[in-house]
């Protein structure tokens, strides 16, 4: 079985967010209603940044960064 990336293009939110659960703060953040969205499992990082006009490499960094903060 192939291991899950967070930057996989076509990795659904809802997978994103269950492997991932300290992302979900960067999606409230922003004001966006994906966490707990029905539409989660069929949307991904790049439909979600579509609809709320972000720029997707930006915001792949910032899921980045909650997984792995910088030192204060």
């Amino acid at each position: 079985m192939k291991r899950k990336r967070l930057d996989d293009p076509d990795l659904p939110l809802e997978d994103l967010m269950a492997m991932w659960p300290e992302t979900i703060p960067v999606f409230l953040r922003h004001k966006m209603l994906c966490v707990g969205c029905l539409v989660n499992p069929f949307h991904t990082v790049i439909d979600a940044c579509l609809e709320y006009g972000l720029n997707v490499d930006d915001f792949f960094d910032e899921l980045a960064e909650a997984l792995n903060p910088a030192p204060q």
